[in-house]
């Protein structure tokens, strides 16, 4: 085989020897992602600056987490770059589990941060600081002003990808605690109740904590290539089993190679020894109906005449 046909074939056009219907989603943004990292740079240093002068741990909580914003925005920009890249004959896949790895290494250190928040806070119930709420509540504006057309910046592309959705999720988030931040300094500038600030902060931890974790198993589900949550083999294989043609199906696997992609592969044991083209009629109806009834568009099936094999419908080792 030449070489442009072994790379048609490893950039699947041709699963079984022809082509089928593959998803295609519009890419992401890297410009709005770009302006997005710029303004939440703005974020993180007028506000460890602030709290560097007001004393406020939920400041500099809220700063933390959009250091942290920063750095899954570029997690999430680098990821985004390297899912565009080709397939090649080293990389038959390209690239694109890059988001999936950013986006749990997003996931990973919301939860990290805001378990080291949750601690800090709890230590200064015992000797709360002065806080100059004025300063507090400033910055926290600014915070919500940028966050808010961060989070707009980054909304549509955010319904295409996990790993913009996990960095929309830190700017949401973010915006959300800022508005926290900026309702506690409201009250200690009236009441002079500094222990607020540190309830915030707890708050906001545990906020952090529940938003963060879906997303976190999600992405590890991925990388582990568990079967998707939707995907009930048990059903697959009664719908295949429709097929006159077909005796059992077995030795199968299904994983997601992304957050869009489903791939699935397994044994076919036809009931008669038929001729190939006559086979590949049969597994053609067989990937109509797992795209149909299942959306898996990513299909290597193997048949078999008279099969000897013992395999289960999943081969356990």
């Amino acid at each position: 085989m030449e070489r442009a046909g072994i790379l048609g074939f490893v950039s699947g056009i041709g699963e079984e020897g022809r082509a089928h219907h593959h998803s295609h989603h519009p890419p992401v943004s890297g410009t709005r992602l770009g302006i997005t990292i710029l303004l939440n740079l703005v974020i993180t240093l007028s506000q460890v600056a602030g709290a560097f002068f007001s004393g406020s741990l939920s400041l500099l909580t809220d700063a933390l987490h959009n250091f942290s914003d920063v750095v899954s925005l570029v997690i999430s920009w680098i990821g985004n770059r390297l899912a565009r890249r080709k397939n090649t004959l080293e990389q038959t896949f390209g690239y694109k589990r890059a988001e999936i790895i950013a986006a749990f290494i997003n996931a990973g250190s919301l939860t990290a941060i805001s378990i080291l928040i949750a601690k800090t806070a709890i230590e200064r119930f015992a000797d709360p600081p002065d806080i100059r709420s004025g300063i507090v509540i400033a910055l926290a504006v600014l915070s919500i002003l940028l966050n808010g057309l961060s989070v707009l910046l980054i909304r549509r592309d955010a319904k295409e990808s996990i790993n913009i959705k996990s960095a929309y999720l830190h700017l949401l988030t973010d915006m959300l605690t800022s508005i926290a931040v900026a309702a506690g300094g409201v009250v200690m500038y009236f009441y002079g109740v500094a222990w607020v600030d540190s309830v915030l902060s707890l708050l906001i931890a545990a906020y952090l904590i529940y938003s963060s974790w879906g997303l976190l198993i999600q992405s590890l589900r991925i990388l582990m290539q568990f079967t998707p949550e939707e995907i009930d083999l048990l059903e697959v294989e009664a719908a295949l089993l429709k097929i006159d043609e077909i005796e059992n199906i077995h030795h199968v696997h299904v994983w997601r190679l992304n957050d869009r992609q489903i791939h699935f592969e397994g044994h076919v044991t036809l009931r008669e020894d038929i001729l190939v083209s006559a086979s590949d009629r049969v597994l053609e109806r067989a990937r109509e109906i797992l795209d149909r009834e299942f959306s898996i568009d990513h299909v290597t099936l193997q048949p078999e005449a008279h099969s000897e094999c013992k395999d289960g419908l999943v081969h356990r080792e």
